[in-house]
């Protein structure tokens, strides 16, 4: 008796499971992004607030980081500050609809973040926040 065989099968990629893989991998690392954005400032103290929000303005923000040693930056770049009001103006003429926010590290002095608001409101701003922590977060003082 003869025995017949099969002719092997042709080799073949399989695309199903290739795109469901990659499709959870797009996923999962979008998710991790947005998990590990951060506000755009100079890493300070922020006073605590127990109305505190968390939310983020991401690309509508232009934030003022004001250090304890006195230092102002904008957007991560170190201004001088009696150049602060023209490099905020010239940031809300290219963008008009940006939000000021200012982080103010714990121990700064009272009068060195109104200055920061003076210069934001005589450049033109028409929104600010002053970025706070929760209470109940385990950061900071």
């Amino acid at each position: 008796m003869r025995i017949r065989r099969r002719p092997p099968e042709k080799a073949r990629i399989e695309l199903i499971p290739m795109i469901d893989t990659m499709a959870f991998l797009l996923v999962f690392f979008m998710i991790a992004s947005l998990a590990m954005s951060r506000q755009a400032g100079l890493p300070v103290r922020l006073p605590r607030a127990d109305t505190a929000d968390s939310k983020t303005w991401g690309d509508r923000s232009l934030v003022v980081t004001l250090g304890s040693d006195g230092s102002v930056a904008l957007d991560k770049k170190t201004v001088a500050p009696d150049a602060l009001t023209e490099e905020i103006r010239q940031r809300l003429t290219a963008s008009p609809g940006l939000i000021v926010v200012i982080n103010a590290d714990t121990n700064i002095r009272h009068g060195a973040v109104v200055a920061a608001m003076d210069a934001a409101k005589k450049a033109g701003a028409a929104r600010m926040a002053i970025a706070t922590q929760p209470l109940g977060s385990g950061e900071g003082p």
